[in-house]
């Protein structure tokens, strides 16, 4: 297949002028894409985006050097370990000592096992208070590193991120209208009002951009943008509307915080991030496809905008429900997919799993560390994840040389 050359001097896939040879980019899904696509697309290796294509390899040439399954089973397998053995570990952060022993013991009695319980006042310790707050920690980060590879691929644009979009803090606010006003609070709870101001702070975001496109330094500046609007309108009203006492607990827990986590919320993070997760991997070669634009997606079958209306539906969703639970937490759709992708390529169907589950081990240990690092004052996790991220954000600027 073919598609509409790119214009002399205008910016192809990955913002590669056109016509100019480059070296391959390991952050570039389209160059990854067109190099293993396979012979039913297409050939989608012949796509030109927007630089000189490589000649389409003789048929019994060896095929395209890439992590192979069984290093990518065993990445995974790495993961899985890597995060159970965080959990563990974070378990037993806080002012309170805690040994393997009783939260084997714990887990054991819960789960149905033959084991001596733990006295009743340690074992709500354990099972109320540490467990569900290290599980919380692991949902929000997968769902956010998720969303944040999607959000890049579906906008083409590395800088995106839920939290730089505003998408964080349109939810944010529709949550404190709940909290605060009240308003919705019998029909939809936090969670529903967070999903309708994180849709309405994305809407909002789209129709300002709707003249300019999707250029990645206007996409960030509208986003900062709409993100201020909507804290201001946090801040609004959180003064006019809740008193002193109440106004810090909100703003320590938008900032982002683990500390009152319950079961109840641990399990509706847990189902909406599964569905979300299956549903971003059903639909990793549309994302894909995505590098190249959206006339070449179309061009291979896909629709693209019922496509990109869908993943962003999902992202909105993830994101209230990560919003609704621990507040806004930034820039880890960020810093995870980019780090991802150095170690297995931009192609979604392996940068969508290793995303989340490098996105569940980071904010697990960044949790661990808002705890240990002032304690007994914790720190909100937020602040952490701003500190790791904004270098990483000043990074990515200075490559594409918008810095």
């Amino acid at each position: 297949m073919s598609a509409s050359p790119a214009a002399p001097g205008s910016p192809g896939a990955c913002g590669i002028p056109s016509g100019e040879a480059h070296p391959v980019d390991p952050l570039c899904p389209a160059q990854e894409f067109a190099r293993d696509a396979p012979a039913d697309t297409g050939g989608a290796g012949r796509v030109r985006t927007g630089h000189k294509s490589p000649p389409d390899p003789p048929p019994d040439s060896p095929p395209s050097p890439g992590p192979s399954a069984v290093s990518r089973a065993g990445l995974l397998l790495l993961g899985a370990v890597a995060l159970l053995v965080s959990l563990a570990v974070s378990v037993r952060v806080g002012a309170a000592d805690i040994g393997y022993t009783e939260l084997a013991r714990v887990v054991g009695a819960r789960t149905g096992f033959d084991v001596t319980p733990l006295p009743r006042l340690r074992d709500s310790l354990i099972w109320d208070l540490r467990v569900p707050r290290v599980l919380m920690a692991a949902l929000v980060g997968a769902s956010l590193a998720a969303c944040g590879a999607v959000l890049q691929a579906v906008t083409r644009n590395p800088l995106a991120d839920p939290y730089l979009l505003g998408i964080s803090s349109g939810a944010s606010t529709g949550a404190v209208c709940v909290v605060v006003l009240g308003v919705g609070a019998g029909s939809f709870g936090v969670t529903g009002g967070a999903f309708a101001g994180a849709l309405l702070s994305f809407g909002a975001l789209l129709l300002l951009l709707r003249r300019t496109g999707l250029d990645s330094a206007r996409i960030v500046l509208t986003g900062v943008v709409v993100a201020e609007l909507f804290a201001a309108l946090t801040a609004l009203v959180l003064t006019a509307s809740a008193d002193a006492e109440s106004t810090r607990a909100i703003t320590h827990w938008l900032l982002g915080s683990m500390a009152s986590t319950r079961w109840d919320a641990v399990l509706v993070c847990a189902g909406v991030c599964s569905v979300g997760l299956v549903l971003f991997r059903l639909y990793a070669t549309a994302l894909d496809a995505f590098a190249f634009g959206s006339d070449t997606a179309a061009s291979l079958g896909i629709d693209v905008r019922a496509v990109r209306r869908v993943l962003l539906l999902a992202t909105a969703v993830l994101t209230a429900v990560a919003v609704a639970s621990v507040g806004a937490i930034g820039f880890v759709g960020l810093i995870v997919p980019h780090g991802v992708r150095f170690v297995v390529g931009p192609l979604h169907r392996s940068l969508l799993p290793y995303s989340a589950l490098v996105g569940a081990v980071f904010l697990v240990w960044t949790d661990a560390l808002a705890r240990m690092a002032f304690a007994p004052q914790e720190v909100p996790v937020g602040v952490f994840t701003a500190l790791l991220g904004v270098p990483l954000f000043l990074l990515v600027l200075r490559r594409r040389g918008e810095l």
